[in-house]
C-alpha cells in the first residue's frame, strides 16, 4: 500500500498561512514588550502559576471530603479573581487579551498551514421520501422537547406513525422498533436520548433501513456530529421530504449497539448508583474521592492494537475518534465513517499528574488511540458500563468492536452543522459507472466486489492510493483526476 504523493513545495495558501502565523506571533510579542515592558515576565509567571494552582485546587476538591474540599474550592475560585484584579489594577488586561488573541490566531494559521490535505467529504446520496416512516419519541427527553416543539404532530403531518415512551411501565424500545418493521415501516426514527437512538439504530441496521435522528435529547452528541439543528429539533423532520442519505459506523460493546461511546471506570461507577438519578451532583462528589484514590471500583485494563492501559480511572471507547487536540475537544467527532473506534484512557493519581495533563508531560496520564477492537478487563467478574449514557452491568472481559458503515442515516439536505467541502475542484456524476471488479485491484490488492466510482476533477494532479480501513474510501490517481471508490 502506498500513500498519496506530495510535493515538497508548499501551496500558495500554505505559504500565506505560514506568513500570517509568524506575523501574529511577532505582533503578540511586540505588544507585550511595548505595553507591558518589564512586567511581561511578571504576567507570565502570574498567569502560568494561576493555571497550575487552579488545576491542583480542582483536583483536591474532587479527591477529598470535608474541610479540605471546600478550602480547595475557594482557592480555585479566588485564584483567577486575584489574577484578574492584578491585571486591571496595572491596566494590562487589554494587553493580555490582545496578546492571547494574537497567539491563538498564530496557532490556528500555523496548524492549518501544516495540515495535510483535508479528508474526502462525506458522501451524500439522494434519498426518496419514505412511504411509511415510524418514530419513537420520548416526551421526557431533553426537558420536554417533544411537546415544546410539537414534534409528534409535525411528524404525523409528514406521514409518520409515532409511538410515545410514556406511562409508568417500562417500554421495550427494541421490541417496539421490531414490530414497526414487521408492520412495514421503511424508515425508523428517534426523538429522544442517545441511549434510545442506539437501540433503534441497531434494529435499522439489522434490517438495512434508513435511520432518522431528531435532536430532542439533552446533549445530542450524535445529532451534533451529524450536523443537525440543535436549536430547533423540528427541522430534523425535513429529512422526510427533502433528505439525503449518509452511512456511518456503529459501535458494539458486549452485544449492545452504541452510536456515541461506552464508558468504563469512575463515571460508569457513579451513574450506576441508585442515588445518581435524583441527586447527580452530590452523588458524584460523594463517590468520586474513593474511585480516584482506588479505594472503590474495579481495577481496569484496556487493550487495543494501538493502546495498552493498566489501572486507569476512566476509559472511553467511542464510535469514531474524538478530536483530541486538547481535553476540550473531547466533545466532537469530525467523522463518523472512519471504520474505527476511538479509545481514551485517563490515569491521574496525584495533583502533579493532573498538572502534567495540561501539556501532556504526564506520559501515561492521557493515553489515546484507535482500533477495530478494544478489550476492557477488570479484577472483578462484572463491571458497570455507561452505554450512550445508559447504566449497564457487563461480564468481563468486555469486547468493543465497530461495524464500518453499518447504518444508513437520513438527514436534511440543508442542515446548519454541515459545511460544504472547501476543497478545490467540483464533484461530478458525469463519469460514474459500475464494475463487477474493483477498479483499484491492481493498486491496492483489494477483493473482487461491486464498486461505484465517482470522479472529481482536481486543480492539481494527485497520485498514489490510500486505503482507510475496511469498508472505507479509497483514493487513486487517474490521469490527473482524483478517483474515489466506495462500496455500492
Amino acid at each position: 500500500m502506498t500513500t498519496p504523493a506530495h510535493t515538497d513545495r508548499p501551496s500558495s495558501k500554505q505559504s500565506w498561512l505560514a506568513r500570517a502565523a509568524f506575523a501574529a506571533l511577532v505582533l503578540a510579542v511586540v505588544v507585550l514588550l511595548i505595553f507591558a515592558g518589564l512586567k511581561t515576565l511578571t504576567m507570565l509567571i502570574l498567569g502560568i502559576g494561576g493555571v497550575v494552582v487552579c488545576v491542583v485546587a480542582v483536583y483536591w476538591f474532587l479527591t477529598n471530603r470535608g474541610f479540605l474540599r471546600w478550602i480547595s474550592l475557594a482557592v480555585a475560585v479566588l485564584t483567577p479573581i486575584v489574577v484578574l484584579a492584578f491585571l486591571v489594577r496595572e491596566r494590562l488586561l487589554w494587553v493580555v487579551l490582545l496578546s492571547i488573541g494574537l497567539f491563538v490566531i498564530a496557532g490556528i494559521c500555523a496548524r492549518t498551514a501544516l495540515e495535510e490535505e483535508k479528508e474526502l467529504p462525506v458522501v451524500e446520496r439522494p434519498a426518496p421520501p419514505p412511504v411509511k416512516p415510524f418514530f419513537v419519541m420520548n416526551p421526557n427527553s431533553g426537558g420536554g422537547k417533544v411537546e415544546k416543539f410539537d414534534l409528534k404532530r409535525k411528524a404525523e403531518e409528514r406521514g409518520a406513525t409515532v409511538a410515545l415512551l410514556e406511562g409508568p411501565e417500562k417500554i421495550d424500545v427494541t421490541a417496539l422498533a421490531r414490530q414497526a418493521v414487521a408492520d412495514g415501516a421503511d424508515l425508523l426514527g428517534v426523538a429522544g436520548g442517545d441511549g434510545t437512538q442506539g437501540l433503534v439504530a441497531a434494529v435499522a441496521a439489522e434490517h438495512d433501513l434508513p435511520f432518522l435522528v431528531v435532536s430532542a435529547g439533552t446533549r445530542n452528541h450524535f445529532a451534533a456530529d451529524l450536523g443537525l439543528d440543535l436549536d430547533d429539533p423540528s427541522r430534523c423532520l425535513d429529512a422526510l421530504v427533502d433528505g439525503v442519505e449518509v452511512t456511518v459506523d456503529l459501535g458494539n460493546v458486549g452485544g449492545r449497539t452504541f452510536v456515541n461511546n461506552a464508558s468504563f471506570g469512575a463515571y460508569a461507577e457513579v451513574v450506576q448508583s441508585p442515588e445518581y438519578r435524583d441527586a447527580k451532583t452530590s452523588t458524584f462528589l460523594q463517590k468520586l474521592p474513593d474511585l480516584l484514590a482506588g479505594r472503590a471500583g474495579a481495577v481496569l485494563t484496556a487493550r487495543s492494537a494501538s493502546l495498552s492501559a493498566v489501572g486507569p480511572q476512566a476509559v472511553l471507547v467511542s464510535n469514531g475518534p474524538y478530536e483530541m487536540n486538547d481535553l476540550a475537544g473531547l466533545g466532537h467527532r469530525p467523522r463518523l465513517d472512519r471504520g474505527t473506534l476511538g479509545i481514551v484512557a485517563i490515569s491521574v493519581g496525584s495533583a502533579r499528574q493532573a498538572v502534567g495533563l495540561l501539556h501532556r508531560a504526564h506520559q501515561h496520564g492521557l493515553a489515546q488511540g484507535t482500533g477495530f477492537e478494544v478489550i476492557v478487563d477488570a479484577d472483578t467478574d462484572e463491571i458497570p458500563v455507561g452505554v450512550d449514557g445508559e447504566a449497564l452491568v457487563m461480564r468481563t472481559p468486555v469486547r468493543c468492536t465497530v461495524s464500518p458503515q453499518a447504518l444508513r442515516v437520513r438527514v436534511p439536505k440543508d442542515r446548519p452543522g454541515y459545511a460544504a467541502p472547501g476543497m478545490p475542484g467540483i464533484w461530478s456524476d458525469c463519469e460514474s459507472w459500475r464494475s463487477s471488479r474493483n477498479p483499484a485491484h491492481d493498486l491496492a490488492d483489494g477483493q473482487n466486489s461491486l464498486w461505484v466510482m465517482r470522479v472529481r476533477q482536481c486543480a492539481e494532479p494527485m497520485s498514489g492510493v490510500l486505503v482507510v480501513g475496511a469498508g472505507n474510501l479509497l483514493r487513486v490517481d487517474l490521469q490527473g483526476r482524483r478517483c474515489v471508490f466506495g462500496p455500492s
